[in-house]
């Protein structure tokens, strides 16, 4: 290396500043005993859940929810039906 050069390397980051230490870090209420539920086999019985999404609905809700979906991809934006109403060639030559 040429004399008065230093090599360029990576700067490594200076180390946290070591303040003081947290005296208290959480404040437990005696009164809320933390248990751990274990839903393990033959252990606590699980919650309930809720399983509305999958059950078997009557044919009448499935169709009348699904008519309901195709209905409202049926609508076009006022910005966009505008077009629709243009005159044909005839009318707009005349």
């Amino acid at each position: 290396m040429p004399k008065g050069k230093k090599a360029k390397g990576k700067k490594v980051a200076a180390a946290p500043a070591m303040g003081k230490k947290r005296e208290a870090e959480k404040v437990v209420n005696p009164l809320f005993e933390k248990r751990p539920e274990n839903f393990g086999i033959r252990q606590g019985i699980q919650p309930k859940r809720d399983l509305t999404r999958f059950v078997k609905w009557p044919r009448y809700i499935r169709l009348q929810r699904q008519r309901a979906i195709l209905y409202k991809q049926l609508k076009v934006p006022p910005a966009i039906n505008q077009f629709t109403q243009t005159l044909d060639h005839q009318t707009a030559t005349e």
